[in-house]
């Protein structure tokens, strides 16, 4: 049976992240977006094999559901993600960075 997706700002705190052929990659550790515009740039995600924090931006992003994110990323390619620069997303003056969404609790 066949999850239902979920908006956005529903992404469920470290879910598994999966590859372009259903592999997981890592799980997500932020939400890169504008909460107040409803503008959503991507995820950050925490690869599995190495602890980096990666970014896929949202053209990226193929379906989130309740439980996962998927993702267009080529099997075996989550090296060559951008790495996570929290202060380049400051920088750019878009005010949207959270780092976590209001009802996730340090833990989950």
């Amino acid at each position: 049976m066949q999850e239902d997706q979920v908006p956005w700002l529903k992404t469920p705190f470290k879910a598994p992240v999966l590859d372009a052929a259903g592999n997981q990659i890592g799980t997500t550790e932020s939400l890169l977006g504008d909460e107040q515009e409803d503008i959503f740039h991507g995820i950050v995600v925490k690869l599995t094999y190495s602890g980096e924090h990666r970014e896929i931006p949202a053209s990226e992003i193929t379906r989130i559901t309740g439980s996962h994110v998927e993702t267009s990323t080529p099997a075996g390619a989550a090296t060559t993600l951008q790495p996570y620069r929290e202060q380049r997303w400051f920088h750019l003056g878009w005010g949207g960075l959270f780092r976590k969404r209001p009802e996730w609790k340090e833990g989950e």
